[in-house]
């Protein structure tokens, strides 16, 4: 038995690795044996890990190749790899003893042909129209003219020269120009960036937001325009809110951001002629609107001149609308003079009646038959009184006789409260009808001294009196020896000598009229 276990086995003189030293020996034969590399496939499976990093596989018929592109490279690439994109990588051959697998470290990228290319910009427009980019709908038209025009382009091509020299001559406008690189792998996020920065500009700020964008560039291969295809580019044209215009290419030439911009121009120089018009084309639009509309302002007021004239013609002439109003004004006029007659004459008997029931020995009368009324009220006042008394006495006698002497003084008490009251309310109440008679009394004097004559006479006028007669016509006054005359400071007696002359004016007859 101990022979057995002393005895070497086969091969045990062969060197011994660890797993590390066996996979670096490995990743070293593979970077040393094949060095730099390119090779064709098919894009399978495409991963870009949260690091940054691109996993992606490129495989053929038969068999799957591992490709690794890793954050800093990315950037250096001309095509993004894409699932089902035949593709030519270029990079080194490495190992991973971590999982005990191979991969290609790619550096670079390039479609496997034209024929490829084509199938990848199918396959994106398929994909952005499904999204409804592409919608006739959503795409803005285009403002008449721009103050400001924002084009993203190359600053030293020959595309910013035809655009600013065809906006000269058309009608100059402002520009301002984000330089961008328009092909190679820096061209798409550029051009991305230039859009979104010319949408974030402040209107009437110390950078005036454009209100129209130009993404311009010169002809050239598929390979050249392909920054225009990619969909980061696609898709900042279509979020703009400033109506953009592509002018990628010549006419021939067709990428994405065509199909998402709100107008497509085939060359650079015809996106210029659709962003403004044509200044003397649009003075000479002008002046001609403008003859039109003074032809059609003159034809106007001529129609409407000569409508007025025809409905003058058809109007009565001034005096003739004027008759029958001054006829009317006659007629009342000649009316006017009795009328004034009658109302005077009626209000004048009026007055006369009113003054004559005001009359002072009418309210002396008044008052003498008043008095004498009060005094007999006032006669029988203190047999009333006394009837009153008597007859309160007695039924206080019969009371008390009935009532014990605290019934009696409540009872007293009662009443003496009761006659308080009575005599508040009697006072109170004579108060009270002692103003309203005192209202209307003045309220009667006022009255008189408004109708009576006295107020009259402070205006100049007299009252002729035959004693208490008044005296109202001149046959009375030429009759009587004496007149007393009162004014409105008194009375006058005056000796009345009537003479020959003034018995024959009398007959004359008193004015007729007022006028």
């Amino acid at each position: 038995m101990s022979d057995l276990i002393d005895d070497p086995m086969p091969g045990q003189n062969l060197p011994e690795y660890s797993v590390t030293e066996l996979s670096g020996a490995v990743k070293r034969t593979l970077e040393g044996e094949f060095g730099r590399i390119r090779v064709k496939g098919e894009v399978g499976r495409v991963f870009k890990a949260r690091s940054g990093h691109l996993y992606f596989d490129v495989k053929d018929d038969r068999s799957v190749l591992a490709c690794t592109t890793w954050k800093g490279q990315i950037s250096g690439l001309s095509v993004v790899p894409e699932e089902g994109l035949e593709v030519v990588v270029t990079g080194r051959m490495t190992a991973f003893g971590g999982q005990s697998k191979y991969n290609m470290n790619v550096d670079e990228v390039a479609v496997a042909g034209q024929g490829a290319l084509m199938a990848l910009l199918e396959k994106r427009k398929k994909q952005l129209a499904a999204e409804g980019l592409f919608d006739p709908a959503r795409k803005r038209p285009l403002p008449y003219l721009p103050g400001i025009i924002g084009v993203v382009t190359s600053p030293s091509g020959a595309v910013i020269r035809d655009i600013l020299h065809r906006l000269r001559d058309r009608f100059p406008r402002k520009v301002l120009i984000w330089p961008v690189a328009v092909q190679g792998a820096a061209c798409a996020p550029e051009v991305a960036r230039a859009i979104a920065g010319f949408n974030r500009l402040t209107p009437g700020g110390a950078l005036p937001r454009p209100d129209l964008l130009i993404v311009a560039r010169g002809g050239g291969s598929v390979e050249d325009l392909w920054g225009f295809n990619e969909e980061i580019v696609a898709r900042a044209a279509a979020a703009s809110d400033i109506p953009l215009i592509s002018a990628v290419g010549h006419e021939t030439d067709t990428t994405l951001i065509d199909f998402v911009s709100d107008q497509r121009a085939p060359t650079p120089t015809a996106a210029a002629e659709l962003a403004v018009p044509v200044r003397l084309d649009l003075m000479a639009h002008m002046d001609g609107q403008g003859a039109r509309l003074s032809r059609a302002i003159s034809h106007g007021i001529t129609r409407r001149r000569q409508r007025l004239a025809d409905l003058a013609r058809a109007l009565p002439r001034p005096d003739g609308l004027l008759d029958s109003p001054r006829q009317r004004l006659d007629q009342v006029g000649d009316r006017l003079d009795s009328a004034l007659i009658r109302s005077v004459q009626a209000r004048r008997i009026r007055l006369a009646d009113l003054s004559g029931s005001l009359r002072p020995s009418a309210l002396q009368r008044m008052l003498r038959n008043h008095r004498q009324d009060l005094d007999a009220r006032a006669r029988l006042l203190p047999q009333a009184q006394d009837r009153a008394i008597r007859r309160r006495a007695e039924a206080l006698s019969g009371l008390s006789s009935r009532l014990r002497p605290t019934q009696l003084a409540t009872r007293l008490d009662q009443k003496a409260a009761s006659y308080r009251v009575l005599g508040n309310r009697l006072a109170i109440a004579a108060t009270t009808g002692t103003a309203r008679l005192r209202s209307k009394v003045e309220g009667m004097d006022r009255l008189l001294a408004t109708l009576g004559y006295e107020a009259t006479l402070r205006r100049g006028y007299a009252v002729v009196r035959d004693e208490e007669r008044v005296i109202t016509s001149r046959e009375d006054a030429a009759r009587l020896a004496s007149l007393e005359i009162q004014f409105a400071d008194g009375r006058l007696v005056v000796a009345n000598a009537p003479s020959r002359k003034t018995a024959r004016t009398s007959k004359k007859p008193e004015q007729g009229s007022l006028f």
